[in-house]
């Protein structure tokens, strides 16, 4: 690599006119910045992915332009992949199109360093974790915008939208506070949605096992310097065992305007959601059910100049029922659990580039509200709980302002980026925090680059942790935010046939809180604050590009292993989420085109997950037991002809009985088949 020209272009945000020596209308249609930052997560989490639409071969790795020339989002100021030193991952839409999922929770299965604990099945409800931490400790964004839930984690994936509307997910493992704000405890995933710059229909549907149905119609639309997306979906089942059916419905819009001075971007959501929840919280009542309304909107200008200022305003409204039974109820249950969060946000991101590197600064202030019947203080005047027979009666708020700022210096083939958060939460009386990080990296030659990080974070407590309180769950107010150090390093390998990456990490958790009880007979959890928490692991990807080795006729194959180690400085707990991380997690993924446009994806996964459960048998606990490991496989046969897709896919072929979280029995085998239809009214 020539030093003087990657350092060159470290200072500059690159406008493609030709890859490879070819002309490619997009870039010259668009006459602006393409950024491009694609990595494929079932291929190895570490080396970039790039694929064109025009490209049929969607695994293949290496195209016609120069890898270092790919601009990826995992820094505050935009970066070149060459420089990034962190585990940044994406799943792109070639890929979300090839594997047998029809959900963001299934999706993440297939990624070796996430681990996704679900309790009902196609997305109902998930608690997503990235290297052994928990699911509160997961930040998820929508095109870049914070959706966490400050009620629980367990809402974070309630989405407003389907799988058929994603572009993208972008995956960044670590901590990630610097970069996306607090919460990004463990790591953090961004959900980018479809922005075509044309005018195209979309349809899709599928059916399949236990009365599934999915069915998705989207348009995009191009007016002037405006581009428009508006998507409707809707899901049922009627459930794999008795109490798990559910109902999902979903509207989402979009829009976006390229201007002279920059970009505005508009986005308006809506889900509605209603499911069997079979144990979901407890096993000893069984018969439970929730409900969730979720209204999401954000506004965001992105400014060009000298000085690129990126202010954005966002609003999520989330209402939860919870039905401890779903019929038939105790004579000792009062009612419902009624929950309304109301979160706003804003702030303001700059960069600019300067002769020593690129600088980048911020401020963000968030406002998280709760309405309940269970959770918070008392309230002087209840209030009415929106479309039900019910009151609020309890509430809670606090402010939480944080400051950043961030500087990405370039020295041959040196990478330098470091940077800090300062946070103050107004409920808490831990003040005002620092939370640094530095990223490194250092190209060795061509094919071999090192990287090393060292990055830390913190995560608040949940309206839950703080105030819930039910028949086997307390919650506790004296909660402090947990907080983390992350050190880790590793070397990425870019070569012909062979490519992947291999990275250690180690992982300090000081104040972590968990849901815990002392004893098996105990029947109450309460979250406290652990002394200590340890994770050393390492994750290890290859990807045999056969294909484009030795030809079309030959598969590409990829193995990725995560192992992961997680101490407790306490040993009198029996812990309920963060001792159960994934010990062990291996993916294999093999694919092939054949016969011209038909396509075959095939992922082989195995769990061996630490930790251990009380079982139950009925509505009686019989004793602690530990999680059993297992293995997965899911296959997907795709034909594909012009603007038409006809599939067939089948989840957990050989039927196997396991279980993510507890008590919560997974399906056996889910056989699905559709059609996709996309038109393209621009030709």
């Amino acid at each position: 690599m020539n030093s003087n020209k990657f350092k060159q272009d470290a200072q500059s945000v690159l406008t493609f006119r030709k890859w490879g020596n070819k002309n490619y209308s997009l870039f010259l249609a668009l006459k602006r910045t393409v950024v491009i930052g694609v990595l494929s997560v079932v291929y190895f989490l570490a080396t970039p992915v790039v694929s064109l639409a025009i490209e049929q071969d969607t695994s293949e790795v290496k195209m016609e332009f120069d890898l270092d020339e790919i601009e990826v989002s995992a820094q505050r100021s935009p970066v070149m992949y060459s420089q990034v030193a962190r585990i940044l991952s994406v799943i792109e839409r070639k890929e979300i199109e090839a594997v047998a999922a029809q959900s963001v929770q299934d999706l993440l299965e297939y990624v070796a360093g996430v681990d996704v604990r679900q309790r009902g099945a196609e997305g109902v409800q998930a608690d997503v974790s990235i290297r052994g931490g928990t699911f509160d400790q997961t930040l998820i964004l929508l095109n870049g915008i914070n959706i966490t839930d400050p009620q629980t984690g367990h809402h974070n994936l309630n989405l407003p939208l389907s799988l058929s509307q994603i572009q993208r997910i972008e995956i960044l493992e670590g901590p990630a506070a610097r970069v996306y704000g607090p919460n990004a405890f463990s790591g953090a995933i961004n959900i980018v949605t479809r922005q075509d710059p044309k005018n195209t229909l979309s349809l899709l549907a599928s059916g399949g096992s236990f009365g599934y149905f999915d069915g998705n119609a989207a348009g995009t639309m191009k007016t002037g310097k405006m581009s428009h997306l508006l998507a409707f979906s809707g899901k049922r089942s009627d459930g794999y065992i008795n109490n798990t059916d559910f109902k999902e419905f979903n509207g989402f819009y979009s829009n976006q305007l390229d201007a002279k001075r920059g970009t505005f971007k508009f986005q308006l959501g809506a889900s509605k959601k209603g499911f069997g929840a079979n144990s979901f919280y407890t096993p000893k009542y069984p018969n439970q059910y929730e409900a969730t309304k979720t209204l999401f909107s954000s506004i965001k200008w992105e400014g060009k100049g000298p000085l690129h200022i990126t202010p954005v305003f966002y609003y999520r409204r989330h209402q939860d029922r919870f039905e401890l039974f779903r019929s038939d109820p105790a004579s000792w249950y009062s009612g419902h659990n009624y929950h309304l969060t109301n979160v706003y946000g804003t702030n303001i991101n700059s960069w600019f580039k300067w002769n020593w590197g690129r600088t980048a600064f911020g401020i963000e202030h968030r406002s998280e509200n709760i309405l309940s019947n269970v959770l918070g203080e008392p309230l002087d005047n209840p209030k009415d709980v929106p479309g039900e027979d019910a009151r609020f009666t309890k509430s809670d708020q606090r402010n939480i302002f944080s400051g950043f700022i961030e500087h990405a210096a370039y020295f041959n083939d040196w990478t330098i980026t470091t940077g800090l958060m300062v946070n103050y939460i107004s409920d808490s009386d831990i003040g005002l925090h620092i939370f640094p990080g530095i990223d490194v990296s250092y190209h060795v030659n061509e094919p071999v680059k090192l990287f090393a990080s060292y990055n830390t974070s913190l995560r608040m407590p949940t309206f839950t942790d703080l105030h819930y309180e039910g028949p086997t769950n307390i919650g506790n107010p004296n909660l402090k935010p947990e907080k983390s150090a992350t050190l880790e390093g590793g070397v990425k390998l870019n070569g012909k046939l062979l490519k992947g990456q291999l990275v250690v990490f180690h992982r300090n958790g000081t104040d972590i809180i968990d849901w815990v009880k002392t004893d098996v007979d105990d029947e109450v959890w309460q979250p406290k604050n652990l002394t200590e928490i340890n994770s050393i692991g390492f994750e290890a990807q290859t990807q045999f590009l056969f294909r484009k080795y030795y030809g079309i006729s030959y598969p590409n194959l990829q193995l990725n292993y995560l192992f992961n180690n997680v101490e407790k400085g306490e040993s009198d707990f029996i812990s309920n989420y963060v001792l159960d991380n994934l010990r062990h997690k291996l993916v294999i993924s093999a694919n092939q085109q054949f016969l011209g446009n038909f396509y075959f994806d095939v992922k082989l996964v195995f769990q061996d997950r630490e930790g251990s459960y009380t079982r139950f048998e009925d509505t009686n606990p019989i004793g602690e037991v530990p999680y059993d490991p297992f293995w997965l496989m899911d296959a997907k046969l795709s034909y594909k002809n012009k603007g038409m897709t006809i599939f067939a896919s089948v989840n957990n072929i050989f039927d196997q009985e396991y279980n993510d979280i507890g008590n919560v029995i997974q399906p056996g085998r889910w056989l699905k088949a559709g059609v996709a239809w996309e038109i393209d009214f621009s030709k």
